[in-house]
């Protein structure tokens, strides 16, 4: 089974498997990414409803008949039509078009606040997922700190950690998670303008994970 993780761009990624395409946070807003940036899609995740992740418009429009929409529960309601299955933290859902489950885990916020207190990513905010095909684990963080759950992750074979800092993780902090979870390979995202090299050079010297950088429409085929 042939499976590609294309980055599009901030933490906009497709996932091919054979002539499946999975999307996940697929969305034009604030992400540089136009509606032909986009195919058809088979399976949609939405990590959180944030416009830069959760583009109610491009979804309707690269939806296929009959293809269902992952969310967290908060979003199931602003997703009418078709098939809507909504995730929270350790609930997971098996597809039927092939050798594919879908985990949901948590994400949030425990250092990056409003001025208000409130976490710009609170618990019940969103999620991130951890894709399986045909035994291979692909987790994509979402919106996230290092949180103590990434204590208990250690077998992923692609880690998509967001690195930009203000909403998430920074640098280090996204280093220190690829560290803890040791996945066999760690892609950056969601940077805002961080060096994805200072992620590559930290995590490389401290572990045995290979660090990947794409750059926009860059692929990485996992084998």
């Amino acid at each position: 089974m042939a499976i590609t993780i294309r980055y599009l761009a901030h933490a906009s990624f497709l996932i091919k498997v054979d002539d499946q395409h999975i999307y996940i946070d697929p969305s034009t807003k604030n992400t540089g990414l136009k509606n032909e940036d986009f195919g058809e899609a088979d399976l949609i995740l939405v990590t959180h409803g944030h416009q830069d992740h959760f583009d109610k418009k491009l979804i309707k429009k690269i939806r296929k008949l009959g293809s269902p929409i992952i969310a967290p529960p908060n979003l199931k309601k602003e997703l009418s039509g078709g098939i809507v299955w909504d995730l929270g933290p350790g609930q997971f859902m098996k597809m039927m078009f092939a050798d594919i489950t879908i985990s949901a885990v948590p994400a949030y916020n425990v250092k990056r606040f409003r001025k208000s207190g409130e976490p710009f990513h609170p618990k019940d905010l969103g999620v991130g997922y951890v894709v399986k095909i045909d035994g291979k684990k692909i987790y994509h963080a979402g919106d996230t700190d290092l949180i103590p759950e990434m204590e208990d992750w250690w077998d992923f074979d692609v880690a998509l950690l967001p690195c930009g800092d203000t909403y998430t993780m920074d640098i280090e902090e996204a280093s220190e998670a690829a560290i803890k979870m040791n996945p066999k390979v760690a892609i950056p995202m969601h940077l805002k303008g961080a060096d994805p090299n200072v992620f590559k050079d930290i995590v490389e010297s401290s572990s045995s994970t290979e660090v990947v950088i794409l750059g926009e429409g860059e692929e990485y085929s996992l084998e």
